[in-house]
């Protein structure tokens, strides 16, 4: 752990117990402080951290994001095709990225990550952007579209625009925002999946969505926490429940700013890895994967035996200071 986010969760108030669990290469040390912060009467999960200390998550949930997918508002045209409307606004918000630990970001309806968008291939998609934040903003998809559906023209404060588009081709993508200087707007939070699925669908399993994202607290290009879905140590505070033997689909994006890589390793297991989720029939078999900004991918597995089963990144700094959870299989 560098001297400058060692001096941060100082100053912080993280005080002598986080460092010492950063210190003995502990994610238990600092989860135990960074939940024992004060916490909002509106937790949507109460549990017990490391150290007794409540786990609580105010008005962005990370177990609920999990399984939360935006089909929008579907409708049909007269040839029978389907048509899915979103809506997104940009605005800033302060967020909670752990106990007590707050970050102004700038989001997409509010949240960090933003909402994740899915449709299947061939779709017409329609997304009504408006920008409510104090920055020009865009929205910039991953995928087949025109250029003028790119998202490289910002959308200045109080500003709308629609994009439309096909949705094409099938996998897992992205959204951003797409204006200068890109390392603040991405950083700041304007981020999203976006999934096509394929024509006839996916074999049936439990899905879940991670975005890995990192956050830079004082300014310094380097970040002090590091997360899926945002909320360090929140998979770890509260397990994800899953049953032995039952197929699980994660997808997974990389969204960290100012590393060049991140990574996922899954303990005591294996999974089929589909980059881009682009092919069904081509995958890589292994339990650790990296990808660099942008890059994404899906993982397939199951469970063999009840128990927790820890999965964190394989850098063990990223591990150290948030991103690390928990499977819980029964």
């Amino acid at each position: 752990m560098n001297e400058s986010r060692r001096t941060f969760l100082k100053q912080a108030g993280l005080g002598a117990a986080g460092l010492a669990g950063l210190q003995a290469l502990s994610a238990t040390g600092l989860a135990a402080v960074v939940h024992a912060a004060p916490q909002t009467d509106h937790s949507l999960h109460q549990t017990s951290g490391a150290a007794g200390a409540p786990a609580a998550y105010t008005d962005f949930d990370p177990h609920r994001f999990l399984h939360e997918f935006d089909y929008g508002e579907v409708s049909k045209t007269a040839a029978g095709r389907t048509v899915r409307e979103y809506h997104i606004v940009s605005e800033d918000k302060e967020i909670e990225i752990a106990g007590g630990v707050k970050f102004p970001a700038w989001t997409y309806n509010g949240q960090v990550p933003g909402p994740t968008i899915r449709c299947t291939e061939g779709d017409l998609i329609r997304v009504h952007f408006e920008n409510k934040g104090s920055h020009p903003h865009s929205i910039h998809f991953h995928g087949f579209h025109p250029p003028g559906m790119d998202g490289m023209a910002a959308i200045s404060p109080g500003g709308q625009f629609v994009y439309e588009f096909d949705a094409d081709p099938f996998g897992l993508h992205l959204y951003h925002c797409h204006v200068m200087p890109l390392k603040r707007h991405i950083h700041k939070g304007l981020y999203g999946a976006f999934i096509i699925d394929p024509p006839g669908g996916r074999p049936p399993a439990r899905e879940m969505v991670m975005l890995m994202n990192g956050f830079d607290l004082d300014q310094d290009s380097a970040n002090e926490f590091y997360a899926v879905n945002t909320v360090a140590f929140a998979y770890e505070a509260v397990p994800i429940p899953v049953k032995v033997g039952e197929p699980i689909r994660i997808y997974l994006v990389n969204v960290t700013e100012f590393d060049l890589i991140n990574s996922f390793h899954l303990h005591a297991g294996m999974f089929k890895y589909y980059p881009t989720g682009t092919r069904l029939d081509q995958y890589d078999y292994t339990d650790t994967v990296k990808q660099c900004q942008g890059e994404r991918g899906i993982l397939e597995f199951s469970l063999k035996y009840p128990g927790k089963y820890m999965f964190h990144a394989h850098q063990s700094e990223f591990a150290e200071l948030g991103w690390l959870g928990l499977f819980d299989a029964q």
